[in-house]
């Protein structure tokens, strides 16, 4: 019985063995299959070249929708910029046409007393005797047509009708820039009149007007 029981015991420690083994063997054979496998993947990766898009395929250019939008803002663009600039060449003639007919229907006004006020002022002393009847108030450019322009107002102190020859000149800081001459006739004692006073010079600068001289006759 003894003999039994240790020849039982021999073919099972040999059978335990004998598994023992077959597993190690088997994970070996997992961990080699593993290892290849790895290794292949990364030599097929590391071989394979860059992506490099072949430059012959391509043309340079704008897709043609783009080109044509692109060429269709460029018209709009050169035609409202044509526009413009025809309208502001309306708009200076406009403004040049008006500036003319202004100075025209001033000067018209005034012709008729301004050679008897050159004659009286030329042989006036000084800022003359009337200054202190003279106010000016200078005009919008927006009424004169884009020029420099004052409204002269005479008051008549005295108690008889006087006339008078009144000088205004145009400044650009501290310089002249322009001079006229107008004259204002027959005004009533106490009574008030007006007359304008502009330079067509300079349009772009803003000048100020001044009294000169004015003499009461």
């Amino acid at each position: 019985m003894q003999r039994f029981l240790h020849a039982r015991d021999r073919a099972s420690g040999g059978s335990n063995r004998r598994a023992g083994l077959a597993a190690i063997a088997l994970a070996g054979s997992v961990l080699v299959a593993a290892g290849c496998a790895s290794s292949s993947s990364t030599s097929s990766t590391a071989s394979s070249p860059p992506f490099s898009p072949d430059a012959g395929s391509f043309s340079g250019e704008l897709p043609s929708s783009v080109a044509s939008a692109k060429s269709s803002l460029l018209e709009s663009a050169s035609a409202a910029a044509s526009a413009a600039s025809a309208a502001a060449s309306r708009a200076e003639v406009s403004r040049s046409a008006a500036a003319a007919s202004f100075e025209a229907s001033v000067s018209a006004q005034l012709a008729a007393g301004r050679a008897e006020a050159q004659s009286v002022l030329a042989k006036t002393e000084g800022t003359g005797n009337a200054l202190s009847d003279i106010t000016l108030t200078g005009l919008p450019k927006a009424q004169t047509a884009g020029l420099n322009a004052a409204l002269v107002t005479v008051v008549n102190s005295t108690s008889s009708t006087a006339s008078y020859a009144i000088k205004v000149e145009f400044l650009d800081g501290d310089q002249v820039v322009d001079t006229t001459v107008l004259g204002i006739t027959d005004v009533a004692a106490g009574a008030k009149a007006t007359a304008t006073a502009f330079s067509s010079l300079d349009r772009d600068k803003a000048l100020v007007p001044r009294v000169a001289q004015a003499q009461r006759y």
